[in-house]
């Protein structure tokens, strides 16, 4: 039995130059706020999970939708909190669809797994063939701040995506039972508590490589980083012992990538400095 099930579908388009909202659905505990932003800057969409987290059977469902060359940034208004669970799974379900012309930012801020927490999400991306597309995840493995090690649970997490219908790159990360296993292999996460995937999808992907890692090699050396091209993305994975050090280095890297890459301002939305 499902104990909540959140939608939230939103539709963009631009006209005359301007990006508008054209179409929004939202349903308990998701909501979608839209704040002032820069003229310079994308309009920004800001997901809330009014329940205050996610326990096991929980089920969300967010569907974004970017036409007509609009441009769009989509974010969160907090850390996302997986609570642990007593067996049932809690499932996120995320649709990304990007027409040509258009520009999509996926920033959520970070998804933080209490101890015992069981999460299955799954990130579906659409592109259509001149769509450009810069989206992103983070993992924090426990509740670090106060010491709390994610010893046992559930977490899948499931990227898939499809350019012009031809699948592109799917990657699944998946750990089950005993977690503590797998994040203290020296061959595993070596100890690290936090993980980070960053994805760019545009015709020009590939050149952007070079300049991807050049940023790489500015961050602390503490933090493991890398950097590659496949299937027509440019994929960039962070990991970290440090939580909070792994969310500057990668929101660092986003604000330098989205100026490189799209002519925005070098910053994050301003819940992001909260």
């Amino acid at each position: 039995m499902t104990q909540v099930h959140g939608t939230a579908e939103l539709a963009c388009s631009a006209k005359s130059g301007q990006t508008r909202l054209t179409q929004l659905y939202q349903h308990e505990p998701l909501r979608v706020l839209f704040p002032d932003v820069a003229k310079d800057e994308p309009l920004t969409a800001t997901i809330l999970t009014t329940s205050g987290g996610l326990v096991g059977g929980d089920h969300l469902d967010i569907d974004v939708s970017v036409e007509a060359g609009a441009s769009v940034l989509v974010t969160t208004q907090a850390a996302e909190k997986v609570y642990r669970s007593a067996g049932r799974d809690c499932c996120l379900d995320i649709r990304l669809d990007v027409d040509n012309d258009c520009w999509l930012e996926w920033l959520p801020q970070e998804t933080i797994l209490f101890d015992g927490a069981r999460m299955r999400r799954l990130t579906r991306i659409f592109l259509k063939p001149y769509a450009r597309l810069l989206a992103g995840e983070i993992l924090v493995f426990g509740r670090t701040a106060r010491g709390e090690k994610l010893t046992h649970g559930l977490i899948r997490d499931v990227w898939e995506v499809r350019r012009a219908e031809r699948l592109l790159w799917a990657d699944a990360l998946h750990f089950d039972g005993d977690l503590q296993k797998i994040l203290t292999a020296p061959a595993g996460f070596n100890g690290c508590i936090a993980y980070a995937t960053l994805i760019y999808a545009a015709d020009n992907a590939q050149e952007q490589l070079e300049f991807a890692r050049s940023l790489l090699t500015a961050q602390p050396n503490n933090l493991y980083s890398a950097a590659t091209y496949v299937g027509g993305l440019l994929v960039v994975r962070w990991l970290a012992h440090d939580a909070l050090q792994l969310r500057k280095a990668y929101g660092a890297f986003w604000s330098a990538f989205r100026q490189q890459v799209a002519g925005l301002p070098a910053t994050l939305p301003r819940l992001w400095y909260v």
